[in-house]
């Protein structure tokens, strides 16, 4: 028989996976930060490389 009343752990969960979320998202913008920044200095380093 399936228990009556409120579910358990419903709020928990849902908070835990917006806290996730938010995780998740924040590294995915950190590494495109990343990767962006690194673009610029090889960008940099090949134009300074030519117009030695």
């Amino acid at each position: 028989m399936a228990k009556k009343g409120k579910e358990k752990n419903t709020k928990n969960k849902a908070k835990h996976s917006k806290l996730m979320d938010r995780k998740k998202n924040k590294l995915r913008i950190e590494k495109e930060l990343h990767k962006e920044r690194l673009k610029a200095i090889v960008k940099k380093s090949q134009e300074n490389q030519s117009n030695s």
